[in-house]
């Protein structure tokens, strides 16, 4: 009787290649600081990167089809007074970014559709309620409006960024610095890991601590955290002997791990990035030259080791393709975006397969760019999975829809009166700050022109001095 030596899966010839020399991003001054988080966030529309600024802390956002060399007076989003040290897109608006930064705020941008002529310093709104450098980011995958923020204060504050209010604040979780924050796929939980080498799963809503795991790993350095589409916890740590680790673990049993693997011996942290459609996880280190994937599985030993992408040079950060933004045509299952020294090269990972037609077992439906919840349903307790769309027929992004602010006075908290329609950011006017952007940039405009016009004019002049003379 034979025995099947070869584990069955379709996603075990995935294989990583850097796109061509164009299609990066060069000359582009990523930020030295030293923080572990990603320095780079993508959509399918606009790349973003923290970069070097002087006197203050800046972000470049680059239309995806903008490759090839940058302009060093490309416009920038300056207006945090100290490093920027996380971005993250809003997973319901392609044109909104937040920004978390050393002086202790968090800002939300509207980025518009065409270039800039000159530097966004105005944020559609400032978030002020940690009292330390904030360093962690991250959207409700559901919810509208709702954004986490963590900090060197050791509190998770969960704002409603439509009427800049902070919905919960998680003030006496973390006794220590947090490392990671990550929620689960509706939002109900919050996976986090802190300096206190403590594994937890928070319900925010209830302010408690459902289940809890020291030293899931047993070094000293951060550890990072991630949900699996089964509702398990994915780890990235180290060992006692400062050996790489990585780590898979049942919330409802955390006495043992459901898997436990050593990997290498290095300094860097290992950023985990999930893709819940094929169960892959990308295990990207900063200061490494590689990206290590494994498929999370039911079968043992649950965590299999798929391949590695090298490269000669090492990675100061990575951005992250959610997955509408992929080539379906070419079985595109994951794009990197890789911070260099001066540059940004993207990296894609493919299935081979030899048809041409759309592959179901490679796309099933994948979260969309529609919330599931308003921000005023989830904190009363509702979940909702997310809103999935397909991409058979391939992804277009909307246009451009503005974040409405709607800062609602605390002194008068009566609830409005007849049933309540929720405003998309589509249908909402024009904010008083869109219209003076846009008088200014056709200001700008208008002056660029009179000016090539004196242009033509002087070497109109020339043009015809030149001809009497040679008369």
């Amino acid at each position: 009787m034979s025995r099947r030596v070869v584990r069955q899966s379709k996603f075990r010839h995935v294989f990583g290649q850097a796109a061509k020399a164009d299609q990066a991003y060069e000359d582009i001054r990523v930020s030295k600081v030293t923080w572990d988080s990603s320095f780079c966030a993508v959509n399918p529309k606009f790349l973003a990167i923290i970069v070097e600024a002087g006197g203050g802390g800046a972000f470049i956002v680059l239309p995806l089809a903008k490759t090839g060399r940058v302009d060093k007076n490309f416009p920038l989003v300056t207006g945090h007074t100290a490093p920027v040290l996380d971005i993250d897109w809003c997973p319901h608006n392609d044109n909104v970014i937040a920004s978390a930064s050393d002086d202790a705020t968090v800002m939300v941008w509207q980025i518009p559709d065409y270039t800039p002529m000159r530097n966004i310093t105005e944020p559609i709104i400032t978030l002020e309620g940690h009292s330390k450098r904030v360093g962690i980011l991250s959207w409700h995958p559901t919810a509208r409006n709702v954004l986490l923020s963590a900090g060197g204060d050791n509190v998770i504050i969960i704002w409603n960024v439509g009427t800049g209010e902070v919905l919960l604040s998680l003030d006496d979780m973390h006794p220590d610095v947090i490392h990671s924050v990550c929620w689960n796929s509706n939002g109900s939980l919050l996976a986090t890991t802190c300096k206190d080498k403590t594994l937890r799963i928070i319900d925010p809503r209830k302010g408690q601590v459902v289940a809890e795991r020291f030293a899931a790993h047993e070094g000293m350095r951060p550890m990072r955290a991630v949900f699996t589409r089964q509702g398990h916890i994915f780890t990235t740590g180290f060992t006692r002997m400062s050996q790489r680790e990585l780590g898979l673990w049942d919330p409802n049993n955390f006495e043992e791990p459901v898997a436990l693997q050593e990997m290498d011996t290095s300094n860097g942290v290992l950023l985990p990035f999930y893709d819940p459609d094929s169960s892959i996880v990308y295990l990207c280190g900063k200061g490494d030259s590689s990206i290590r994937y494994f498929e999370i599985t039911d079968e043992p030993p649950f965590v299999h080791y798929l391949n590695t992408f090298s490269s000669k040079e090492p990675q100061r950060g990575m951005g992250f393709m959610p997955k509408r933004g992929l080539d379906v045509s070419k079985c595109e299952i994951a794009r990197f975006y890789k911070l260099h020294e001066r540059k940004c090269e993207p990296i894609i990972m493919t299935v081979p397969r030899k048809s041409d037609l759309f592959q179901d077992d490679l796309y099933p439906d994948t979260p969309g760019p529609e919330p599931a919840l308003e921000a005023d349903e989830w904190l009363a307790g509702q979940d909702a999975e997310p809103v999935l769309i397909s991409l058979r027929d391939g992804y277009v992004p909307p246009k451009h829809r503005e974040l409405r602010v709607t800062k609602r006075n605390i002194l008068d908290a009566r609830p409005p009166s007849g049933p309540r329609r929720s405003q998309s950011a589509s249908d909402a006017p024009l904010s008083q700050h869109t219209l003076e952007t846009l008088l200014e940039e056709i200001k700008a405009l208008r002056e660029r022109v009179q000016a090539q016009e004196q242009r033509i004019t002087a070497l109109e002049n020339m043009l015809c001095e030149l001809v009497d003379g040679t008369d």
